[in-house]
């Protein structure tokens, strides 16, 4: 069986478009996921990369929002290390204030760039060490405002914003479980630690307010079209992505092509096959058969699915087929 879904968004640039192309087909797409039955749709904070469009993310979730009515919207995720809790307890009451009832805000402790850009975002190098206390912290300026609370985030005090714990690590893990709070895990692209994160985030998870039982989140790269050939091929714009990044050569997301294997080195093959373990691709039915084995082995809540396909019309057709192949219920 396959569980709930959800998109994460790079909001990729791709090769010959800008950002303005990137946001606007990003509101496209999350005007398709309404209407097929997504439960939620998050984009991510990074930075100082020519290939995705979501580094200012509150504003691109409240331009994504301001253009749907229904559909959950948020970011998988703030990266808190870069911000104070404050910041983000007001930004994100904002968006809650504007559309209530529909806003979540997931939360990572990477830098969501390299160390160069860490510094040009005048982060501090030990900040992530504090990441444990600065989520309580924003967890208490979004909580009611108590008598007499000296510092408030206004709006964001009372709005209760929901909170998830992002990590590829058992370190996000513990700390959901500790808090009590959903947990997602970034098997998408770093498939290492899934089964060992998902474990200990079940064996030590502690009922909470927001939350009474475990809740986990994996993330996992589909791709889907009439056919697996079509399918394959399209895959290659991510799978030359991941080569390029190992490069140090990340740009906007490049077109796909008929040879793969022409395209980078036995080494390159190895990290990226590596990197996308959990990658399903293929026709409706190669890609059904992938998505049950994956929902099996790691009983996830939710799938949150990661499709940057280079051709927007051939991505909004994959969510299509993927909607329908999972037997989401489609919007009135």
């Amino acid at each position: 069986m396959i569980p709930q879904l959800s998109i994460l968004d790079l909001v990729p640039i791709t090769a010959g478009s800008t950002p303005r192309d990137a946001l606007q087909g990003s509101l496209d797409l999350v005007r398709q996921a309404e209407r097929l039955g997504y439960t939620r749709y998050w984009v991510a904070e990074h930075h100082n990369m020519t290939g995705i469009a979501s580094a200012a993310t509150s504003v691109v979730i409240g331009y994504l929002a301001g253009g749907t009515s229904t559909i959950r919207v948020g970011a998988g995720g703030i990266m808190l290390p870069n911000h104070s809790p404050l910041q983000i307890a007001e930004q994100f009451g904002t968006l809650e204030s504007l559309y209530p009832g529909r806003i979540d805000l997931g939360l990572g402790r990477a830098p969501g760039s390299d160390q160069l850009t860490m510094r040009a975002l005048r982060r501090d190098p030990s900040s992530a060490d504090t990441f444990p206390h600065d989520v309580q912290e924003l967890q208490a300026y979004l909580a009611p405002v108590q008598p007499g609370q000296p510092v408030q985030a206004v709006p964001g005090g009372g709005t209760e914003v929901p909170l998830w714990i992002l990590g590829s690590s058992t370190f996000g893990a513990q700390l959901a479980s500790l808090l009590g709070l959903p947990y997602a895990f970034a098997s998408h692209f770093a498939p290492d630690a899934l089964e060992a994160a998902l474990d200990a985030y079940r064996s030590g998870f502690r009922p909470s307010a927001q939350l009474d039982r475990p809740h986990v989140m994996a993330g996992v790269n589909v791709v889907v079209a009439d056919t697996d050939e079509e399918a394959r091929y399209r895959f290659t714009t991510i799978q030359q992505g991941f080569a390029n990044l190992r490069r140090g050569q990340p740009g906007p997301y490049p077109p796909p092509v008929d040879d793969i294997e022409a395209y980078w080195s036995p080494g390159e093959r190895a990290q990226a096959s590596h990197m996308l373990k959990y990658a399903i691709v293929g026709s409706p039915e190669t890609v059904r058969a992938g998505l049950e084995r994956f929902s099996e082995t790691t009983q996830a809540d939710e799938l949150m699915v990661v499709s940057a396909i280079y051709d927007h019309a051939a991505r909004i057709r994959s969510y299509e087929l993927l909607a329908e192949l999972a037997g989401l219920r489609a919007a009135a």
